[in-house]
């Protein structure tokens, strides 16, 4: 049994990693992920290891787990070793990438800005090359934000798709595992290893809601225009994003209340102010509230999936470049706002969606950011929409 509540050793940056090894974990000796090196996203049981999820109250009384989380496992099976358990927004409650108590991970390709989350810690991991493989979880976009901040690829598995055994939940009805790497090839490999080889094919035609784009800053619009311009592309609308945001925000709030509100009214002042706003709008919510939520979820999923068939829509990851990491309350409450309404609609349909790093936008510092273009697929696609993701890259570069 590992001890790993004390600090890690300075050698080690504790905005990143909470504890690391040479690897911490090894994977079996042959398979297609020999050579691959994990960070695991704070989350996860790790046989022998505390969870910490981003908040050192919580890792103090966290048990020593007896088994390993699968979706840590089918890495291991494939031969990637173990390289540590990396840092994540508290509770994976947040879209931006800070931390109060350990601090913000660097963003590797836009220094002083933020780094994207909640799997933060795993996404600087792999953007400085210290990991391969980034494994996450995506609720509202946690893997998405992060892969469009820091240039990489990043997969939401389709809702199910991967067991969230031995996971410590944010949001039950939307929670997913997913992967972030720095090309399309490992990240085939990583959801392989997982999820087999066998997938849906998504229809070939592309589908856009201008008024879904419309939510992002006008330099990302403008980025993301020029871009689709050249695609053959079908317009959508999608509805009121507003109301399908409330309804997600409601069923995510009330979800997260129910998983951690207890232990967050147990122990006052043990979360960071950002987070602690967050928990006292879901405690807020009445079971009234939620009860019209997950009804009105039902009817836009269904409407959702009527609208969008096997096609896949397209729109930006996020909805700025990574935001300065000293930006206030209220830019990084808008621009969560308009993120998170860009990602819910993978949400609400439990269908998988792809970043690719295949945009630029103007920096928070001057200079070019990168971006990831977003294709959110039929339930199932997993595999067959990276394998469209890295052919639309190549011919978009």
């Amino acid at each position: 049994m590992a001890d790993d509540v004390a600090a890690p050793a300075p050698a080690i940056d504790a905005r990143v990693w909470r504890i690391v090894g040479s690897p911490l974990v090894a994977g079996a000796a042959s398979g297609t992920l020999v050579g691959q090196t994990v960070a695991v996203k704070d989350l996860f049981d790790i046989e022998g290891f505390r969870v910490g999820a981003g908040n050192p109250s919580w890792l103090a009384e966290a048990p020593v787990a007896d088994g390993t989380a699968p979706a840590v496992a089918a890495l291991l099976a494939a031969g990637a070793a173990i390289r540590g358990i990396a840092q994540t927004d508290e509770f994976a409650y947040s879209i931006h990438g800070a931390n109060p108590h350990y601090g913000t991970p660097p963003n590797p390709l836009v220094p002083g800005a933020l780094p994207g989350g909640s799997s933060s810690g795993p996404a600087s991991a792999v953007a400085s090359g210290q990991a391969s493989i980034g494994l996450g979880t995506d609720t509202a976009g946690s893997v998405r934000v992060p892969a469009s901040h820091n240039g990489l690829w990043g997969l939401r598995t389709s809702y199910g798709a991967v067991s969230r055994e031995r996971l410590l939940p944010l949001a039950d009805s939307f929670d997913t595992v997913g992967w972030l790497t720095r090309d399309g090839e490992t990240l085939r490999l990583a959801a392989t290893a997982t999820l087999g080889e066998a997938s849906i094919e998504p229809s070939p035609a592309f589908l856009i809601d201008p008024g879904l784009v419309a939510v992002a800053d006008l330099p990302v619009r403008n980025a993301f225009t020029a871009m689709a311009a050249g695609l053959p592309a079908e317009t959508v609308d999608l509805g009121d994003i507003d109301e399908l945001f409330e309804t997600f925000r409601v069923v995510q709030a009330a979800d997260a209340w129910r998983a951690d509100g207890d232990w967050v009214t147990a122990h006052p002042g043990a979360v960071g102010s950002g987070t602690a706003a967050r928990f006292a709008i879901a405690a807020a919510v009445t079971p009234e509230q939620e009860a019209d939520a997950r009804v009105a979820m039902r009817a836009h999923a269904a409407r959702l999936d009527g609208l969008l068939g096997d096609r896949v829509l397209l729109l930006p990851s996020a909805s700025s470049a990574a935001p300065s990491a000293t930006a206030d309350s209220a830019e990084l409450d808008r621009v969560r706002s308009a993120t998170i309404r860009l990602c819910c609609i993978a949400g609400l349909t439990g269908r998988p969606a792809l970043s690719i790093p295949a945009l630029a936008v103007p920096g928070p510092f001057g200079g070019e950011a990168p971006l990831g273009l977003c294709l959110v697929g039929p339930r199932g696609s997993d595999v067959a929409l990276i394998a469209l993701g890295q052919k639309l890259a190549a011919e978009l570069a």
